[in-house]
């Protein structure tokens, strides 16, 4: 039994900050700001200057991907491809594997203002295939040994640009699916554990992830279902089959679907792939690709929401967004739930319809506020490409809270570093003052509303009686700070079930039997 005294916050229906919080074999047992003389023998834990909170939820990562690349190359602070190139050229030299990735290439951050290309990339490779993901998960440079082993398949694809070696769309895919088939099992799960470790760092106590991303019958997905009933620390996983074929989850008892990748409507504004209802503002037009007809999307989700699932579609456009709205409203008018939490991802550029039918309907909204002054994608690029009007509807958090629909944040981890504290930054601070949300609504949408989009508010999400003891500690208190120093509080600590966070890394077996005889949620 624990008793924590200071400022802690509590993220329950009103918002509520109190003095003392006591926890006992991992449940919250009082929350007040008087003391209960049974209570007063207990050792009190002060916090001093610092802050006790609910611990962060990541409502959508794509935990395997991020593994993967967090174990790799990681280029995104690179400011020129030359710096590019000397990394990948020095990460050849002292690993073995005849594969490397490296992620977070930049048009826009880099001085030569265009992505690495792919004879940039053979002058330092070594003769060794890589891959050089693009920021935004959308797109990829090869070298020219990884494009002569896939040429003859990328050849047939959209997205196919071996001049420069960028591949976009369904090209990409098709080199992710190679990498993932060429991933090692122990690797992965060695990843995993760390890259565990690392979101814990971040005070993320659980996060969403979307799986399915080219493993041989996918492969991804049951590791990472198997990965999250493992863990004995605490840390929770929720996992989202990207498949339009529903017996992907049913077969693995998963109660949910949907994602990116397969389950993508659109591609992104980085790629000029996200589906617009009016062209692009810039010189090269065109309104971006809707990958699916409406009646496949339609029918998708219907037999998705017969069955009981939750769903989760991804639209960056508007006309994707259009199509997402019009594809739930129809699965529930075919058969109506009540309480189905079916989401739409990403919601970059909505219209007044779909939002309507979000508020009608009750769907929810893990967006992404990291987006919002993106370095990688920065306001004066999205101006160009959208037109200022158009750029200044993006991601209209107050909005949507102010349709009474439920947002939640997440990373869309690799494409941004999974940090809740720059989530909450960022949506008080909108570059549109007119979309700018306070920072108890914020903060409420990076805990609460991350746990109550996988039903799972009634146990964590907030600091209540009876729920687990998931709480993070923060430097200073995010309610009094001015809101532009907000990025300055740090994570000093994070308790999951009552207990100070542990690391996941553990033995290969260990973790495989845990995940076997476990009964932890997936």
């Amino acid at each position: 039994m624990k008793c924590y005294e200071g400022t802690i916050l509590s993220v329950d229906s009103n918002d509520g900050v109190y003095r003392y919080l006591i926890e006992d074999n991992g449940r919250i047992i009082y929350i007040g700001n008087e003391l209960p003389d049974m209570y007063k023998s207990i050792e009190t834990h002060p916090l001093g200057n610092r802050v006790l909170a609910p611990s962060f939820v990541d409502t959508h990562q794509h935990f395997a991907s991020l593994s993967t690349f967090n174990a790799g190359l990681n280029v995104m602070e690179a400011e020129s491809n030359e710096e590019i190139a000397r990394m990948i050229g020095e990460y050849a030299a002292k690993t073995d594997a005849k594969t490397i990735i490296a992620f977070g290439a930049s048009p826009h951050s880099v001085k030569e203002g265009r992505l690495i290309m792919r004879q940039e990339i053979d002058a330092v490779c070594q003769g060794k295939e890589v891959m050089v993901v693009k920021y935004d998960g959308h797109a990829c440079i090869v070298s020219t040994p990884l494009l002569s082993k896939l040429d003859k398949k990328l050849c047939r694809l959209r997205g196919y640009h071996p001049d420069t070696g960028e591949m976009n769309q369904e090209a990409f895919f098709a080199c992710s699916d190679y990498i993932s088939g060429s991933l090692s099992i122990p690797d992965l799960f060695r990843n995993m554990q760390n890259c565990t470790d690392y979101l814990a760092s971040k005070g993320i106590g659980s996060i969403h992830t979307v799986s399915g991303v080219g493993f041989i019958a996918n492969l991804d997905i049951t590791i990472e279902k198997l990965f999250a009933k493992s863990l004995r620390n605490g840390f929770q996983i929720r996992v989202f089959p990207q498949a339009l074929n529903t017996k992907v989850a049913t077969s693995r008892r998963i109660p949910r679907i949907g994602g990116c990748f397969e389950c993508a409507l659109d591609g992104c504004f980085g790629s000029r792939d996200a589906a617009l209802n009016e062209p692009y503002a810039d010189a090269e037009g065109g309104d971006g690709i809707l990958y699916y007809s409406d009646e496949k999307v339609i029918e998708f989700c219907k037999k998705a929401n017969r069955l009981g699932l939750q769903i989760e579609l991804h639209a960056i456009g508007d006309k994707a967004f259009d199509q997402a709205t019009r594809a739930l409203k129809a699965a529930l008018d075919d058969y109506p739930r009540e309480d189905h939490r079916h989401g739409i991802i990403h919601d970059c550029l909505p219209t007044d319809e779909g939002i309507a039918i979000c508020k009608e309907y009750k769907i929810q909204m893990p967006v992404q506020s990291a987006f919002i002054g993106w370095k990688q994608e920065p306001d004066s690029y999205l101006e160009e490409l959208l037109g200022t009007e158009r750029a200044s509807r993006l991601n209209p958090i107050k909005t949507f809270a102010d349709n009474g629909i439920v947002v939640s944040f997440g990373s869309d981890a690799p494409c941004t570093d999974p940090d809740p504290i720059q989530w909450i930054h960022r949506a008080v601070n909108h570059s549109n003052p007119e979309e700018r949300i306070t920072v108890q609504q914020a903060f409420r949408m990076a805990t609460y509303n991350g746990a109550y989009t996988t039903f799972d508010e009634k146990e964590r999400g907030s600091l209540e009686v009876g729920k687990v003891a998931d709480m993070v500690i923060l430097s200073d208190n995010p309610y009094t700070v001015d809101s532009d120093k907000l990025a300055d509080i740090k994570v000093e600590g994070l308790i999951l079930s009552g207990k100070p966070y542990e690391s996941a890394v553990t033995s290969l077996g260990k973790c495989i039997l845990n995940g076997v005889f476990s009964k932890n949620r997936y």
